[in-house]
């Protein structure tokens, strides 16, 4: 499972809350208890700890907002399965989700969401043993670039880089293999799992990530969000104060080092 980052170099956050921004707390008086719905399977987000405990960015996040609120004594945080979430958010066997759901049109006519507090970023990766002649994305204009078929980021990277030759590989697996074996000069995908992938054991090593981030509405959503019903959209007022408190005071960038091994949006 995902520890402490080892770089614990200053990172920098995408902005997304105007530093001049304010946004009032809410009264919050009547608030009996604050439930947030998670789930066990989507690390580093969350997971079940060694210890059984559950644990992860959300849960961190979810207890920061909570203090940040002066809500910490009645907040809990519950695990479901995936499929469970909205359900329970309906029938109010939960207050909000912290889940990673990706937010929707549909979505949207049913539910509030808080903003965004982080943007997962596309990346190239490409291998240490050959590096492309140049730290920009223009080095590899007519190179092979692998990207997983049918998938958002073949199509990113077809819009974005219409000079590079993409190269679809049925799944991931197959991608990072090619990137691995040299197959490919580089690939194009979700920056946390090249992340993940290069830190552990199965790339050996063999690759870092080059230029970007990349970051796109259009193709790879509003970002990491959380839910809650429709006519609790004044819940959603106070997570986002809560949130852009804990944008200006460090606090959402110390959790991000916590469980990223690599810097997702710098070299």
């Amino acid at each position: 499972m995902p520890g402490a980052a080892q770089d614990r170099t200053p990172v920098d956050l995408p902005i997304l809350f105007d530093t001049r921004e304010r946004i009032a707390r809410p009264d919050l008086s009547g608030i009996v208890r604050l439930r947030f719905l998670t789930t066990v399977d989507f690390p580093p987000f969350n997971f079940i700890d060694q210890t059984g405990k559950l644990a992860g960015f959300h849960v961190d996040l979810v207890r920061e907002i909570c203090r940040e609120l002066q809500l910490t004594e009645k907040c809990q945080i519950q695990a479901v399965t995936f499929p469970e979430l909205e359900k329970a958010l309906t029938d109010g066997n939960g207050e909000a989700v912290a889940a990673g759901v990706a937010v929707t049109a549909d979505l949207r006519q049913r539910f509030a969401f808080s903003r965004p507090f982080m943007r997962l970023p596309a990346r190239f990766a490409v291998a240490k043993k050959t590096p492309p002649a140049g730290e920009t994305a223009a080095a590899l204009d007519g190179r092979k670039v692998g990207v997983v078929a049918a998938s958002v980021h073949e199509a990113m990277l077809k819009a974005f880089f219409p000079r590079i030759r993409a190269e679809a590989f049925p799944d991931r697996a197959a991608l990072l293999s090619a990137l691995k074996d040299g197959k490919v000069e580089a690939v194009f995908g979700d920056g946390m799992q090249l992340a993940f992938w290069m830190s552990g054991t199965d790339s050996a090593g063999c690759c870092r990530l080059f230029d970007g981030p990349y970051l796109s509405e259009q193709f790879l959503g509003e970002g990491m969000t959380i839910m809650v019903r429709k006519e609790d959209a004044g819940l959603a007022g106070a997570i986002d104060h809560a949130l852009l408190a804990l944008s200006r005071n460090g606090r959402l960038q110390e959790i991000y080092l916590r469980y990223f091994p690599v810097n997702l949006y710098g070299g």
